[in-house]
């Protein structure tokens, strides 16, 4: 079902009203916490318990991930006394998705009456500072593709999930950052802990040295190609954004570096730090609620 009279927009308020009530029927959870899982990140929805599993493929209107290594499920359960729901593998542009449907499931969550999404990726480091291997708390993004019109916000819209013009200064909850500062700190994650500014563009190539030094001169810390998109609307939605970024490997901005990143060297960092990154998530989703005002950015 298409909205009427709307060429920008591929889904309708019915589109997103079907899929929530679909899911509110099949399951009994009613998480108020989501997580959406990165490259080589699903097992972030390992220690959840009385789950409820529901494949991509299954789910009303819901668009299926194409890329090797994700799993392509949404997980319903309980962590840490909080009702949750991960997203195992998210949507992209690089996979012929329209903006619309790579954001579909953020707008399912708001409806299901989600609070607080935490958005984890995986993504190259340009600060030389970064190492693989460190988490980077997001405190701020430039959206690449948004500069050339590649937004998710862009056609009529729909007051039900937000107003015309939101406000993208405070997309990250600097309360949710302090917070995961401070876990990381409890935890003895600080020496690889580090906060900064992602990058999105489209891929699905990796980025030339010419495009990795510009990236690194805006003010950029680290480059992937996800994330932005889904924590717009999810601002948008009024929904509590915290961003987590695994630095899987080093931008090269060198041409006499002869070293070429790939897929599988992105897949073998997210297995290495697995144990930590879990840990870090599942600290915060059990601390959350020590933020005040559920919905203050």
């Amino acid at each position: 079902m298409h909205a009427k009279g709307n060429p920008c927009s591929c889904c309708s308020f019915d589109d997103y009203k079907c899929t929530a009530e679909w899911l509110l029927n099949k399951t009994r959870h009613r998480p108020k916490i989501a997580v959406i899982c990165g490259s080589g990140l699903g097992r972030l929805a390992d220690s959840v318990s009385n789950k409820q599993t529901f494949r991509y493929e299954d789910i009303p209107n819901f668009p299926v991930s194409t890329v090797p290594g994700l799993e392509g499920c949404l997980v319903f359960g309980d962590l840490k006394e909080k009702s949750c729901v991960f997203m195992q593998s998210r949507f992209h542009l690089y996979e012929g998705y329209s903006l619309c449907k790579v954001t579909f499931p953020v707008r399912i969550f708001k409806l299901l009456g989600v609070e607080t999404i935490i958005v984890t990726n995986a993504s190259g480091g340009l600060c030389k500072d970064f190492k693989a291997g460190d988490i980077m708390i997001i405190k701020d993004h430039i959206n690449l593709p948004g500069f050339a019109g590649q937004h998710p916000l862009c056609g009529p819209n729909d007051e039900r999930f937000g107003i015309r013009f939101p406000c993208m200064s405070d997309a990250y909850n600097k309360d949710l950052r302090k917070l995961a500062l401070d876990i990381s700190a409890q935890l003895g994650y600080s020496d690889f802990v580090r906060e900064g500014v992602y990058c999105m563009v489209s891929g699905p190539n990796f980025e030339t040295i010419a495009e990795a030094r510009m990236l690194h001169i805006l003010g950029s810390d680290s480059v992937g190609m996800s994330t932005i998109p889904e924590v717009t609307v999810a601002k948008h939605c009024g929904l509590r954004v915290l961003g987590l970024s695994l630095i899987t490997n080093k931008v090269s901005l060198d041409y006499s570096r002869e070293e070429k990143v790939n897929h599988e060297e992105v897949l073998e960092m997210c297995k290495m730090r697995a144990e930590m990154f879990q840990n870090l998530v599942n600290t915060i989703i059990a601390k959350c609620d020590q933020v005040d005002g559920i919905n203050s950015n």
